[in-house]
C-alpha cells in the first residue's frame, strides 16, 4: 500500500466518498455513515434515503469526516463533528449518567474499504481527522473506542475505533460506558 493522506469530506471530494460507500454496498446495509448524526424524514428508511441525506448534510457543511485516499482512491474515512452534529452515540444512556461538560467535538466513526482493512486506514483517518479538528479551531475531543486487548474481536464491531489506537494517539481513558467501550478524551490545540 502507498503512503496514505486524507482530504476533508466536502462538495468536491463527496463522489470519492459516494464511490467508496457505493462500492462497500452502502455500509453496514446502507447507513451511508448517518447512525451518529439526527434522525431525519429518511433516517434508516432506505439506503437511498441515507445517501440523500447524508450528500445535503455535506453540502450544507454539516457532516465531516477525513477521508484517507490510497493514491487517487478513496480507501477509507474517520467521521467526526459537534455534539450538534452527532448527537446519537451508541451506549448512550451509560454515557448521559456519567457525562458532564459535552466535549467540542466528537470521532464517531471509522470505516475502510474492503481490500484496505488492516493496512493502517484508521489510523490515518484518526489522525487526519484531528488535523482538520486542529485547523476548525480545536479543542476537547471525545472518541467512543472498543477495548481489543486480550479478545478476539470482529472488525464490525470496531466501527467506533480501537482503544489502543486512540491512547497511541495522545487519547486519554475517561470512562467506561459498556463492557468494552470507552470514552476517551484529549485537548488539540488550534492551528
Amino acid at each position: 500500500m502507498a503512503d496514505l493522506y486524507t482530504r476533508p469530506l466536502t462538495p468536491e471530494t463527496w463522489p470519492d466518498f459516494a464511490d467508496l460507500v457505493a462500492a462497500n454496498g452502502g455500509v453496514w446495509g446502507g447507513c451511508w455513515c448517518m447512525g451518529f448524526h439526527e434522525k431525519g424524514e429518511g433516517w434508516g428508511v432506505s439506503a437511498e434515503a441515507n445517501r440523500r441525506d447524508k450528500e445535503a448534510l455535506v453540502r450544507a457543511g454539516q457532516a465531516h469526516a477525513a477521508l484517507v485516499y490510497d493514491g487517487p482512491a478513496c480507501v477509507g474515512w474517520c467521521q467526526y463533528g459537534s455534539p450538534m452534529e452527532l448527537p446519537r452515540l451508541k451506549n448512550l444512556k451509560a454515557y448521559l449518567t456519567a457525562a458532564g461538560r459535552l466535549p467540542d467535538w466528537r470521532i464517531t466513526c471509522f470505516f475502510s474499504g474492503k481490500g484496505h482493512r488492516n493496512a493502517g486506514v484508521a489510523r490515518a483517518g484518526l489522525m487526519g481527522a484531528l488535523t482538520l479538528i486542529a485547523q476548525a479551531g480545536g479543542w476537547t475531543v471525545e472518541g467512543y473506542p472498543e477495548e481489543t486487548e486480550g479478545r478476539k474481536v470482529a472488525g464490525s464491531f470496531l466501527f467506533n475505533g480501537a482503544l489502543s489506537m486512540f491512547e497511541a494517539a495522545g487519547f486519554a481513558r475517561d470512562r467506561k460506558i459498556g463492557k468494552h467501550k470507552w470514552v476517551v478524551q484529549r485537548t488539540v490545540a488550534a492551528e
